[in-house]
């Protein structure tokens, strides 16, 4: 499988120029005036898969400060024409170390759920308009509430499931199965041939086990002997780095139907939802 690309998909927004005069906290890269969610991020995730694979061309597109800024500069250039609201911003990297992009809009999300600072978990308050302040910190909405259903099919492990490539039959699959569309407030969770869950078709997921949030292991580099065989996400990382959630396995005939379960990724944030069994 030589034609594949790698890719990430990153949150245009104006609104995250505000970021640094509302009062959020330890948020990395937009802790700078910054449209672009988590650029950092997604920068490294990139890089580790172009490592990974030993794109040397790739590597050194995007390697380092200059990288970094590389990357920057062909973002600005990719969204200079637009006018207002957030967009998707699909980006790629080809094996000899060209850029590409696809650019499409996204609904308005809570700042919070970009950047929370705990996740409130099921007994903490059911209000779908929970407070911003409580405990004095940054609280993600509840609002909109997915539904979050099982594959009925076990997925293997593979490069494929934890670096981010344009490969995505395995995600692709689960979604028919599970009838999920584009614009859904749904999210269906990938299981490993262990049994264990493994990752969301977009997302990372958390549940609430032994009073803390935990997510699936996954490694640093791709191991198919250890983690649960998920994707290395930039909001997951966010999650552990800031302590909202631990990595621990999750088995699947653990889950409960009606579970709250928070899922994450870099278009939307954190984002709750309650598991569906029936």
């Amino acid at each position: 499988m030589d034609d594949f690309r790698l890719f990430t998909s990153i949150r245009y927004d104006p609104e995250l120029l505000k970021v640094p005069s509302l009062g959020f906290t330890n948020v990395g890269w937009n802790s700078k005036s910054s449209p672009f969610h988590m650029l950092d991020f997604h920068r490294d995730r990139m890089l580790r898969a172009a490592i990974y694979w030993d794109w040397t061309a790739a590597i050194a597109s995007i390697s380092g400060q200059e990288g970094l800024e590389n990357l920057e500069r062909f973002l600005q250039g990719a969204t200079k024409d637009l006018v207002n609201g957030p967009h998707r911003l699909m980006i790629t990297l080809a094996r000899d170390g060209s850029l590409g992009y696809e650019i499409s809009s996204l609904p308005a999300t809570h700042l919070n759920n970009l950047y929370p600072e705990y996740l409130p978990n099921q007994s903490f308050d059911s209000d779908s308009n929970i407070s911003v302040t409580v405990r004095g910190g940054k609280v993600p909405i509840k609002d909109p509430m997915y539904d979050i259903f099982v594959d009925s099919q076990r997925t293997t492990k593979s490069e494929f499931t934890h670096y981010k490539t344009t490969f995505r039959d395995m995600y692709n699959d689960a979604r028919n199965r599970a009838k999920v569309n584009p614009g859904d407030k749904k999210e269906v969770l990938l299981l490993n041939e262990d049994g264990y869950i493994m990752e969301g078709s977009i997302s990372t997921p958390y549940f609430w086990r032994n009073g803390k949030w935990v997510t699936p292991p996954v490694p640093r580099k791709f191991d198919a002997f250890q983690g649960s065989g998920g994707n290395d996400g930039t909001t997951r990382r966010w999650a552990l780095e800031r302590h909202l959630a631990a990595e621990e396995t999750v088995l699947a005939d653990s889950l409960v139907d009606g579970e709250e379960c928070w899922i994450s990724n870099g278009l939307r944030g954190f984002i709750c939802g309650k598991v569906k069994l029936h």
